[in-house]
């Protein structure tokens, strides 16, 4: 059977009609509360996916670990790629040459950053060989041109298509001719465009076949680093120790959570941020639940009266006054965690708010639901409705019952 404490708060919650402005104030609790957790979890959702969005995009066009030697480039890289392999986890390994440069077309020219890959072992550590849109990976020469692979703004800004000749120019060095010291440049064929989804890869990287590279850049069969992946991403410590310790000085490493340390901080200090900004909104409701109860105290001092001259004691009184605000804040907040699931559900699947790619790193508002943030966020909604409940259902304890009989 129902307690009597739970029996009458519900009873108070059904005002009656001369009462019923507490019941829009009631109303308005609710709302409030619904409206704060459902803000907090849409918001902490869609910022958990843009942070892994962004995640899987920087981990998909780069590699895991880059294995680098200090003062120089590395020039037996055949020999470096076998021993990481041989290192657990490690699940590849493929070398690189990195370099910036600039490239012309007959429109206009743009300055890059020109890696050369081996197209072979690339898709063993970045998905690059899956976000090529048009052409092929195949940087073979053709027709007598080294294939060159841009991204799809940069084909865009240069009006370029795949079979389009361009120019590459190098800053490094320079070439003597009869008319003197000019930059060294190359002509290359377009073979293919890809498509990363973030704007900076897509208009400022180009691709080119790595024994090119070595050629343009006069590396003498040496490369830039060694480009590994690992099979757990949050292992890149560990493992990044493990080469180390295996190819000794002068090598080291830098791992993808060294290089965009201060991205996925910043993002993690503004999630933090906006769970503390939002929280304000629960406590604004929070208020109105205090408001609301103070008034059904004013409207219930004869029933308080009543009840203690009954043998009501002062916890019964505090309990009945603090489950009428826990109903609001615990109905306020399954509301709003259910219209959060279905707006965040909603969005996740029909993508219908666009984001100009030149500002961000992507083109839709991404949403990743976590069941931590749900549970975090309801715990602490009926937490803090809990403490407004306090001070209400304190007062209507201390009501002396002569005070609320005096004049009935």
């Amino acid at each position: 059977m129902m307690r009597y404490e739970s029996f009458i708060s519900f009873r108070y919650l059904k005002s009656k009609r001369r009462q019923s402005f507490i019941s829009v104030i009631t109303l308005i609790s609710v709302a409030g509360v619904t409206l704060g957790v459902m803000a907090l979890i849409i918001v902490l959702s869609v910022m958990r996916g843009f942070e892994n969005d962004l995640k899987g995009k920087i981990l998909g066009m780069n590699a895991d670990i880059v294995v680098l030697r200090s003062g120089g480039v590395i020039l037996d890289p055949d020999r470096i790629v076998r021993e990481i392999r041989k290192v657990p986890g490690v699940t590849g390994a493929s070398p690189f040459v990195y370099s910036q440069a600039m490239l012309s077309s007959l429109l206009s020219a743009t300055g890059i950053v020109l890696r050369g890959i081996d197209t072979r072992s690339i898709g063993q550590v970045t998905i690059l060989p899956k976000i090529i849109k048009k052409g092929t990976l195949d940087l073979r020469p053709d027709g007598g041109l080294p294939g060159i692979l841009i991204g799809s703004e940069l084909a865009k800004t240069l009006a370029l298509r795949v079979g389009d000749v361009v120019r590459v120019i190098s800053p490094q060095g320079m070439v003597l001719t009869p008319a003197g010291s000019i930059p060294r440049f190359r002509r290359f064929r377009i073979k293919g465009i890809f498509e990363s989804g973030m704007y900076d890869y897509d208009s400022g990287f180009a691709f080119i076949d790595l024994k090119v590279a070595q050629r343009f850049f006069r590396m003498r069969g040496g490369v830039t680093g060694i480009e590994v992946k690992v099979k757990d991403v949050y292992a890149v410590k560990k493992i990044g120790k493990m080469i180390r310790r295996r190819l000794k000085f002068p090598y080291f490493t830098r791992d993808w959570m060294t290089m965009n340390r201060n991205l996925f901080s910043a993002l993690k200090l503004e999630r933090i941020t906006m769970f503390i900004i939002l929280t304000l909104i629960v406590w604004v409701a929070a208020f109105n639940i205090v408001s609301s109860l103070i008034m059904v105290v004013m409207e219930k001092n004869r029933d308080i009266a009543i009840l203690k001259a009954m043998g009501a004691t002062h916890r019964s009184i505090m309990r009945i006054f603090m489950q009428e605000g826990m109903i609001v804040g615990v109905f306020g907040t399954f509301l709003g965690s259910a219209l959060a699931y279905i707006a965040c559900a909603l969005l996740k699947k029909y993508q219908f708010i666009k984001l100009p790619t030149d500002v961000y790193y992507i083109s839709t508002l991404p949403v990743q639901m976590s069941w931590f943030d749900f549970a975090v966020i309801a715990v602490s909604a009926i937490g803090i409705c809990f403490l407004a409940t306090i001070y209400p259902a304190r007062q209507a304890a201390n009501l002396p019952p002569v005070e609320g009989l005096r004049y009935e």
